[in-house]
């Protein structure tokens, strides 16, 4: 009784991994689980590493039925879903915080030993696994590319030779759930055997879409598994698997949108608090280059304008914000995790196929070879609302009005230009301007709507797509000993090539579609030989008109060379050395394209335009390239040290040191106007551990520390709508703790419990996109009216008086038509706003231009024909443009996903009713407070949650079947996973992820 009990309180989900144990009703044997956390079968107690395994009993009695239950049950472990479809894992501060095609994941996923990219197991459901064992600390000397956190490795359920078998479950729950799983076993002769098994899950959305009161966020899904096993000779084994997941639903890959607005419309958002509020449409890249104040420095009439930036009523001495596309009456964010606002259907699909084989050779002499392959493919296609909004039509009314006007009789004056607006009004508002409203479709073409691909509604469209197609492939060989002596080895190697045909970001608004058309007229028409009346250029509209950041092909070669010794001084004392040798090479494609060039009504291809040319993809390189193409190649060598030493049996005692790496990688192209790092470095961590194993009669009791000195951190930030990563050092350490009673053969209590401190621990400097001033009040944060980014104006003496009024003067000299490239009559206000009490910014705002306060800031307006209007810095304290912002140093910042303490409870009954038990269980799981970004600030905080589920399940005689009534988050909170805050001419929102909410059911199942 003690080792089954040992198992169901949760003894594979403790701070140190222990032994889970297996056991009938009427049978006191135990059998421990084994592992292959060193790549060999060993007793997990006698494992010197932080090693947690979960049988398939144990995943079912711990409801831990997907990856997001899975964090619940281990400490210093957390998982969140985050942006671009992605996902992070985190063990003990470190997860996947690097976002991008070319970054390597920290914490490596494998099935049955091997290294997956990509993987869409996170969507899924757990069915038919044997064990999930999951490694914590870097584990690079054994495991496929390297690990700097750890290892989830997934071993499924394989054929058994020897007897037919199988069983089946099926599932019912609220929301409509209905789940269905099974397995059967097949061996044919005695050396022979198939098994297939799989799950199909179909529930109702947990969301309520306010705007028609549907139901998004469900699920649809299915997974199938096929596994051969042959076994032709004695100490042969050969096994084949092949497995399937398909996913097509509306999946909501941004969950829930929140905000602190800001009424001036330079932020979009504040810095003080996150609320269920609406950012400012004034803010964003479409809000700017569609507002009055752009057309006019571009010499486009504001009637065709789809508002102003500063709204009706706004003036500095009576700041009343005018309505914006977003703050109208209908234009709410519910103030529920699990309620949007949203007229766009979200739509999410993936499948992912792996295929693997393995043999497994004794050669005699205590030698065996392991010679294993994987092969995994994976499609994704997300489309979602980007602003969880629905946006104001009647302020677009009067510039709809205007075009409609313009595409049917020319511009006054302006002959044939007719034929240079006609095409924008059949393509957007084809019904003119009181009928529908028609947007880009985000397709590889970048025609959109004036190729035909478009979606039309009654309300103005903003949504995006995050779309990728890869494949790979890797091989692996593993040459090891069993001797009795005391010496024993392991050497392998692993050779492994990912190829990603399609990786897409893209973002379709009704405006960026509007702004592309009138600005592509133009242009047209400005083309006009006044002698002759002849156009040089074509009726054309801007291409792209959609946002698309393009990974167009990256390919990845990746081998290492590992191998471990192990001596034994002594039975009871052992010396393990392990290195790894590393080789990464990554080759990508990749550009970024929106409103870079003109392309021709009637073109079915934007990309084959002939105004491409003009197009830079790559401003690192001379001249106009189509595609940035880019190589990086990295190689390490690494390794590990552990020295264990068992006092008894029981009782066990270890120290190591291990090296942990993961490659660099390139950043997305960018506009020249953000200023960011083209690559970013590989991390390394030296980490070093001890631990204790202990048996104590009924007792377990495991204990570890552990110290990790990390140079060069991947961490990721929004910029340009994408992301781009950095590097940072940093101190990470912690202590995990676990106990397990068993006072009786029936009755088993388990508290598991961690601490985790983990923050930069050297200078870095960068600029928080919440607030670009970095809180200093001699500073003045701009809304670049040209391009929707941001950027900081700042005193050299601190004058608070001297730099609000050199904005004001450069602005009047914009709006005067003094700056060169912009026309007169922008309308920009001279005078700078305060920030709203309570938002966290200590600086003033303003609506300007970048690049003409940098001209400015260097003397190019101190000019005597200026007369009054001139511009003398020096005079004003001396100015400093920062494009990218003020930075400030984020050392002592704390790591994004690091809780600083968990803390678990489990106790459940095993009662005896004749032939039958009844087990009533209980969990409780306490997840500490963290940040969701490394800027950190009440903004940034992810607050603690608990979570508490229960479950009662009636077992037959011999287990043969099984009801089950269970309740997962009892309490039904509101549980926050993780956050991520976009860039700031999308407006500085943020994207929150939670748990699921209170989910109930009953589960019947049944064995043959």
């Amino acid at each position: 009784m003690r080792g089954k009990l040992t198992l169901l309180a949760g003894v594979c989900a403790s701070a140190i991994a222990f032994p889970a144990f297996a056991q009938s009703a009427d049978d006191t044997s135990s059998t421990e689980i084994i592992v292959t956390a060193q790549r060999s079968n060993q007793r997990l107690q006698d494992v010197p590493i932080a090693v947690s395994a979960f049988n398939t009993e144990a995943l079912e009695k711990q409801q831990i039925k997907n990856t997001s239950d899975l964090q619940l049950s281990l400490p210093n472990v957390t998982f969140t879903k985050t942006n671009f479809t992605s996902a992070s894992f985190t063990i003990r501060g470190i997860g996947d915080l690097c976002v991008g095609v070319t970054c390597d994941s920290a914490t490596a996923i494998h099935m049955n030993d091997a290294p997956l990219f990509g993987t869409r197991l996170f969507e899924g459901e757990f069915y038919d696994l044997a064990q999930i064992e999951v490694l914590r600390g870097p584990q690079g000397t054994l495991f496929g590319r390297n690990a700097t956190s750890g290892v989830v490795n997934f071993r499924t359920a394989r054929p058994d030779l020897t007897a037919f078998g199988g069983n089946v479950e099926a599932e019912y729950g609220n929301y409509n759930s209905v789940k269905l799983k099974g397995a059967i076993n097949l061996p044919v002769g005695d050396t022979f055997g198939i098994r297939v098994a799989g799950f199909y899950l179909n529930r109702d959305g947990y969301t309520t879409n306010i705007f028609d009161n549907s139901k998004i966020d469900d699920r649809d899904m299915y997974g199938v598994r096929g596994s051969m096993r042959f076994e032709p000779a004695a100490g042969t084994t050969i096994d084949l698997m092949a497995q399937y997941f398909h996913e097509r639903d509306s999946r909501m890959r941004i969950q829930k949108q929140m905000c602190q607005r800001d009424p001036t419309g330079v932020l979009g958002c504040l810095n003080g608090a996150r609320k269920f509020e609406m950012t400012n449409a004034n803010s964003t890249f479409v809000g700017v280059l569609t507002s009055q104040q752009f057309f006019a420095t571009q010499g486009v009439p504001g009637a065709f304008a789809l508002g102003s930036l500063y709204g009706t009523g706004h003036t500095p001495a009576a700041p009343v914000y005018g309505v914006d596309a977003y703050s109208w009456a209908g234009g709410t964010n519910p103030a529920d995790y699990r309620t949007v606002n949203t007229d766009f259907p979200t739509s999410y699909y993936t499948q992912e196929w792996i295929v693997q084989g393995s043999i497994d050779q004794d050669l005699g002499g205590g030698l065996s070879m392991k010679v294993s392959g994987n092969y995994q493919k994976v499609d994704l296609d997300s489309s979602q609302d980007y602003n969880l909004s629905v946006q104001n039509r009647a302020i677009y009314a009067p510039a709809l009005t205007a075009l409609a006007a313009t595409g049917a009789a020319g511009l006054p004056g302006v002959p044939g230009s007719a034929a240079y607006f006609s095409p924008i009004v059949s393509a957007l508002i084809p019904n003119g301007p009181n009928g529908v409203l028609c947007t880009s479709l985000p397709e590889e073409t970048g025609t959109g709507a004036f190729g035909g691909h478009r979606i039309c509604s009654a309300t103005p469209q903003d949504f995006d797509r995050s779309n990728q197609n890869h494949s790979n492939w890797t091989a692996e060989a593993i040459l090891s000993s069993d001797w009795d002596g005391p010496f024993n080895f392991l050497l392998g190697g692993i050779y492994g090539k990912l190829h990603m045909t399609e990786n897409s970001y893209y973002i379709d608004s009704f405006g960026i579609d509007y702004f592309t058309g009138v600005f592509g007229s133009f242009t047209g028409i400005g083309s006009i030989n006044p002698t002759t009346g002849v156009y040089a250029l074509p009726p054309a509209y801007l291409g792209t008109p959609t946002y698309r950041n393009n990974s167009d092909d990256l390919r990845v070669t990746t081998y290492g060379l590992f191998g471990e010794a192990y001596f034994k001084f002594a039975d009871d004392l052992k010396l393990t050395v392990g290195l790894r040798y590393n080789n990464d090479k990554k080759d990508i494609k990749a550009r970024t394209t929106l409103a870079s060039f003109l392309v021709p009504y009637g073109s079915t291809n934007a990309y084959a335009s002939p105004f491409l040319a003009a197009y830079d993809a790559d401003a690192g390189t001379a001249g106009n390239q189509p595609f940035q193409v880019r190589t990086a190649k990295f190689a390490e060598v690494t390794g590990r040290a552990v020295l264990d030493y068992n006092i008894t049996p029981d009782n066990l005692l270890y120290a190591s040191y291990s090296r942990g790496y993961k490659s660099g990688g390139i950043n997305p192209p960018l506009s020249p106007v953000f200023s960011v790092p083209e690559a970013f470095s590989p991390e390394f961590v030296n980490a070093f551990e001890i631990g204790s194993k202990n048996q104590f009669g009924n007792v377990t009791l495991n204990l570890t520390g552990f110290y990790y000195d990390y140079k060069g951190l991947q961490l990721s930030r929004i910029v340009a709508r994408t992301s781009v990563n950095d590097n940072v050092d940093a101190t990470i350490y912690g202590l995990e703790a676990e106990a397990i009673l068993r006072p009786t053969p029936e009755l088993t209590l388990n508290l598991t419990g961690s601490y985790l401190h983990a923050e930069v621990s050297g200078d870095k400097f960068l600029a928080n996109p919440r607030d670009f001033g970095a809180g200093r009040a001699d500073a003045v944060i701009i809304k670049d009216i040209t391009n929707g980014a941001n950027c900081a104006v700042a005193s050299n003496s601190g004058s608070v008086a001297g730099v609000n009024a050199f904005v004001g003067q450069t602005n009047a000299l914009i709006n005067a038509g003094v700056v060169p490239g912009l026309k007169p009559g922008a309308g920009l206000q001279t005078t700078t706003y305060a920030f709203p009490a309570g938002g966290g910014i200590n600086s003033t705002g303003a609506f300007s231009v970048c690049g003409a306060l940098a001209a400015a800031a260097a003397g190019s307006f101190n000019l005597p024909a200026l007369g009054a209007g001139a511009i003398n810095p020096t005079a004003l304290g001396g100015i400093t443009v920062y494009n990218s912002g003020i930075a400030t140093n984020i050392k002592g910042n704390k790591l994004p996903g690091a809780p600083d303490y968990k803390f678990s409870a489990g106790a459940q009954y095993a009662a005896s009713l004749g032939e039958l038990t009844l087990t009533p269980r209980a969990d409780f799981v306490y997840t500490g407070k963290s940040v969701g970004n490394i800027f950190g600030g009440v903004v940034n905080e992810v607050p603690s949650f608990t979570q508490v589920n229960a479950q009662i399940q009636l077992d037959g005689p011999d287990k043969k079947w099984f009801a089950r009534a269970w309740v997962q988050n009892l309490f039904d909170k509101d549980s926050i996973t993780g956050l991520y805050v976009t860039d700031q001419s999308s407006g500085n929102y943020t994207n929150v992820f939670t748990l699921e909410p209170r989910r109930f059911g009953i589960t019947a199942g049944m064995k043959f």
